[in-house]
C-alpha cells in the first residue's frame, strides 16, 4: 500500500574518477536528483522523475551518455537506453543510436509500445515520428580523456508507491560498431516492479549482461532489505573479474547503494531528508 514517501537516487559511472572530476561529476548528479526530486515533492510519477533525471545526465558532457558520450572502434557515437514502468512493466529501449540527442526519451517514447527494443535507424525513425528531437548530423565523441567513464541511471518511488527506473550510456571506447551492452536490456542493467523495487546498474556491460545482474538483485530485494540486496553484485562480478555499481530502492522506497569500482558518483534523497547526500565512493562501500 503506498505511503506517500517518494524516493530518488541517480548515477554517474562506476569508474575511475579522475581528482579535479569528483567535484563535477558530483554536482552533476545533484542537479539530475534535483530535477527528478521537483516532480515527485510536487506529486509527479517516479516514471517522469528517472526520465527528467537522466535527460540531464545525457546533457552533461562530463558523463558518458548523450552529449559525452565516447567514440567506438570506427570513431563514431553508438549510445543506449533504456526505462521501465513499474507499475505496467511496460519497457522500453534503445541501442546503437546515432543523431539523438537524448536516448532515454526515445526509450521513453517507446513504453507503450508493443516492442521492447528497437536498433539503430529503425530507432532513430521511431523517434522522429515521435517528435523527439534530434541532431541533423551524428553526435561527436566527447574530448579524449574528457569522459573515459559508464552508464549513468536513476530510479525513482513516487507518493502513490509505483516505482521507475531509467539507464543510458554514451557506450564502451573503442569497443566494436553495433556493440550493445547492458544499459538498454532489462534484467540486466536495470529493471523496476511495483511491489519489489527498482534497479539500476553501471560498470563493465558485458559481465552484467551474462549474469541478468539486475534480475539478481531484484530477486534478493524480494526477500532482504535494501542495503543488503544492493552487495548481491559483489560474488558474480568477483567471479568474472569485473566492475560494477548499483543504485536501488526497494518497495517502501529505502535505498541501496554498492559498488566494487574504483570510485561511484551518486546522490540521493528522499522524502523528510532536509538535503540531498551526494558522494563519490571509493574502493568498496555499501549503503
Amino acid at each position: 500500500m503506498a505511503d506517500g514517501r517518494w524516493a530518488i537516487t541517480v548515477h554517474g559511472g562506476a569508474c575511475r574518477i579522475p581528482a579535479a572530476l569528483e567535484a563535477p561529476r558530483r554536482e552533476g548528479c545533484v542537479a539530475a536528483l534535483e530535477a527528478g526530486r521537483m516532480i515527485l515533492e510536487r506529486g509527479g510519477s517516479a516514471l517522469d522523475a528517472v526520465k527528467t533525471a537522466v535527460c540531464l545526465l545525457e546533457d552533461d558532457p562530463l558523463f558518458n551518455a548523450g552529449r559525452g558520450s565516447v567514440a567506438n572502434a570506427d570513431g563514431e557515437v553508438e549510445m543506449d537506453a533504456g526505462i521501465m514502468d513499474g507499475a505496467t512493466l511496460d519497457v522500453g529501449a534503445v541501442a546503437c543510436v546515432r543523431f539523438l540527442y537524448n536516448p532515454v526519451e526515445a526509450a521513453h517514447a517507446m513504453l507503450r509500445e508493443p516492442s521492447v527494443l528497437l536498433v539503430g535507424a529503425g530507432a532513430e525513425a521511431f523517434a522522429r515520428s515521435s517528435g523527439i528531437a534530434e541532431s541533423m548530423e551524428a553526435m561527436r565523441p566527447a574530448t579524449a580523456g574528457e569522459s573515459d567513464h559508464d552508464t549513468v541511471g536513476c530510479v525513482a518511488r513516487d507518493r502513490a508507491g509505483h516505482v521507475a527506473a531509467a539507464t543510458s550510456t554514451g557506450g564502451l571506447a573503442g569497443t566494436l560498431a553495433g556493440r550493445v551492452g547492458d544499459a538498454p536490456l532489462p534484467g540486466c542493467g536495470f529493471y523496476a516492479e511495483d511491489g519489489i523495487g527498482a534497479v539500476s546498474l553501471s560498470g563493465d556491460g558485458e559481465a552484467i549482461a551474462r549474469t541478468l545482474l539486475a534480475a539478481r538483485v531484484m530477486r534478493a530485494l524480494e526477500t532482504t532489505g535494501a542495503s543488503a540486496a544492493a552487495t548481491t553484485i559483489y560474488e558474480p562480478m568477483a567471479r568474472l573479474g569485473a566492475e560494477a555499481g548499483v543504485i536501488l530502492l526497494d518497495r517502501d522506497g529505502a535505498i541501496g547503494i554498492a559498488h566494487n569500482s574504483p570510485h561511484f558518483a551518486a546522490a540521493y534523497a528522499r522524502e523528510g531528508m532536509s538535503a540531498v547526500s551526494d558522494i563519490v565512493w571509493k574502493d568498496h562501500h555499501a549503503l
